[in-house]
């Protein structure tokens, strides 16, 4: 079964702009995922409810909520492009210029 949400998950990533997340935002829904992990990997554990592998993501900070400094910095480019992969009701997201390898701006 695992295989399978992974197939169907790697589907759902897309790209998605920051005015399209803002609501997702607001009611604390957006979860920021390194550049260093795989997105899908986090989405399986969430959706399958692996409390061990997520709590220590977030206990090493791989996964977190946005930072007020995160949130400053897309509001003021709402254009911002990131990689979104929605595991209701939580929206994962990762920078999609920090995973090519370009410094975010």
């Amino acid at each position: 079964m695992t295989q399978n949400l992974k197939l169907e998950l790697t589907e759902m990533v897309a790209p998605a702009v920051w005015s399209d997340l803002v609501p997702h935002a607001k009611r604390d829904a957006v979860v920021v995922v390194v550049p260093q992990m795989d997105l899908v990997e986090v989405g399986v554990a969430i959706a399958t409810d692996n409390t061990a592998a997520v709590q220590r993501w977030i206990g090493e900070q791989l996964i977190a909520k946005p930072t007020p400094a995160q949130l400053t910095a897309w509001s003021s480019n709402t254009q911002k492009r990131l990689r979104a992969l929605i595991i209701q009701p939580y929206v994962l997201v990762q920078d999609s210029l920090a995973i090519e390898g370009v410094a975010p701006r």
